[in-house]
């Protein structure tokens, strides 16, 4: 976790090809930005490892059942067959990264990332056990005495259980929580239940523990990209040269003979970076818009009775301009790319929903019999048999009426009903499997081939739902 790299060594006349990193110490900062960011990060994590314990119609309310190929959201069982609404929700995610980033910057990065998040809970862990930035700095300084190692045992205790925790939870979200809780904690989880934890959880403790802003620096590929989607009305975090240069502190500032800015150069906007850059050095890929130094520095503004917003979020076209900083809500939403993303992401929004709310609680596969076009029956009667799937997506049990449409003279019927009658009953969540057979009477006259249509319908007062299927009935040669 580097503030700065190590200057290469020589060694023999080469130089070292590989620097270590330095830990970063962030100081702490309170202030409006850091207490939205804390709330963030209190809500994000508390439904992390809330969501899958709240049930739902007498089952887990979350859960994303691989074996069975069920999702089940609250009151919404998706199945595979219900691949789009994925491929909408992604693209819901991607447009609504872009409309933030083009509106905001890196907002995300700072506010709701994963890696932010959990990496600001281990951070908390880290203040509570071993103290302030500087105390932290003095005890890594320390030799090893039996309070630093108390410190240090108990930090690493908090990290490996909240990460073991971090994986336990996102595995409940693929095995009942009620069923992979007391086997964990009774020792009695094994297979790849066991290991699925114990990855996520050392996914956890190293990214959230020990590599940190690497993993912003080095291994987030948003980083790279994200000046795509940036323009000159982007929102992003600035220090304002104009105003705070040139810097001066202790005696230099109370010479009054030499021109100053507002900057005193107290270095608290490097001290409570989390990923270690001077802002004053201008817009940087590794910021990630955390706006923790604004709130220190508007702190400091206030203690040396200057103006606040020294560094502040403003764009490149105000100050390019040399504009008083004012951004109003026009210059930040109406231009073109932002109109293009909130536009797309409003139209998928909507599509999402109208695909969601017109989603059949069931679905149908009729398949004709390979084994013959048609037969003759016992009584002389022109048959045809079809097989028909009906997969129940529904919370309860349905019971299914079968119809035919298209052609005159012709009956159809189950040939293996529970009932016996013209309806059959499919349990929640699982497929029917039927053969059916539809009869024309005598005397009928049909061609070789005929369109015809299966009318199943839901009996249950409660959804009334139909679906059409098209098939051919077939007959002999002229």
């Amino acid at each position: 976790m580097s503030e700065t790299p190590k200057k290469a060594t020589p060694n023999n006349g080469a130089s070292s090809l590989y620097a270590s990193s330095e830990k970063i110490y962030a100081r702490e900062v309170k202030g409006t930005f850091q207490r939205l960011r804390n709330l963030s990060v209190v809500a994000l994590l508390g439904w992390y490892y809330i969501a899958p314990w709240i049930t739902w119609g007498g089952r887990q309310a979350i859960l994303f059942d691989l074996p069975a190929r069920k999702f089940h959201l609250f009151g919404l069982t998706l199945w595979p067959q219900d691949f789009v609404f994925l491929t909408l929700l992604l693209i819901l995610a991607g447009l609504s990264l872009f409309f933030f980033t083009a509106v905001a910057g890196r907002v995300w990065c700072g506010f709701a990332c994963p890696q932010t998040v959990w990496t600001e809970a281990f951070i908390w862990m880290e203040r509570w056990v071993e103290g302030s930035r500087a105390q932290q700095m003095k005890l890594t300084a320390q030799p090893w005495t039996l309070t630093k190692v108390r410190k240090r045992f108990t930090k690493q205790f908090l990290w490996i259980a909240f990460s073991l925790l971090t994986g336990l939870t996102f595995v409940a979200y693929f095995v009942p929580i009620r069923e992979l809780a007391p086997a964990f904690f009774q020792f009695e989880l094994a297979g790849w239940s066991l290991f699925w934890v114990l990855f996520y959880g050392f996914a956890t403790y190293g990214n959230a523990g020990f590599m940190r802003e690497q993993v912003c620096q080095y291994m987030c590929p948003y980083a790279r990209f994200q000046s795509a989607m940036f323009d000159k009305d982007t929102l992003i975090i600035a220090y304002d040269d104009e105003r705070g240069e040139p810097r001066s502190r202790g005696k230099k500032r109370k010479d009054t003979s030499s021109e100053k800015g507002d900057c005193i150069d107290c270095g608290l906007c490097v001290q409570v970076c989390p990923t270690g850059i001077d802002i004053r050095d201008g817009l940087q890929y590794e910021c990630i818009a955390c706006a923790a130094c604004i709130d220190v520095c508007n702190e400091v503004m206030d203690k040396v009775d200057l103006p606040r917003n020294l560094i502040r979020y403003s764009s490149e076209r105000h100050d390019q301009s040399k504009e008083t900083y004012s951004l109003s809500l026009k210059t930040v939403l109406l231009r073109p790319r932002v109109i293009v993303y909130g536009t797309l992401l409003a139209l998928v929004s909507v599509a999402f929903l109208v695909a969601l709310a017109s989603r059949s609680s069931f679905q149908v596969d009729i398949l004709r019999d390979r084994n013959a076009l048609y037969r003759w029956s016992d009584e002389q009667l022109l048959e045809n048999s079809y097989q028909i799937k009906v997969m129940n997506k529904g919370q309860v049990a349905q019971k299914y009426k079968l119809s035919l449409e298209g052609i005159d003279n012709a009956s159809v019927a189950w040939s293996k009903p529970s009932d016996g009658g013209a309806s059959a009953v499919v349990k929640a969540g699982e497929i029917g499997d039927f053969n059916a057979i539809v009869t024309l009477d005598k005397g009928a006259e049909i061609g070789r081939s005929q369109p015809i249509s299966f009318v199943i319908e839901e009996v249950l007062e409660d959804t009334g739902g139909s679906i059409t299927e098209e098939s051919r009935f077939w007959g002999p040669s002229d």
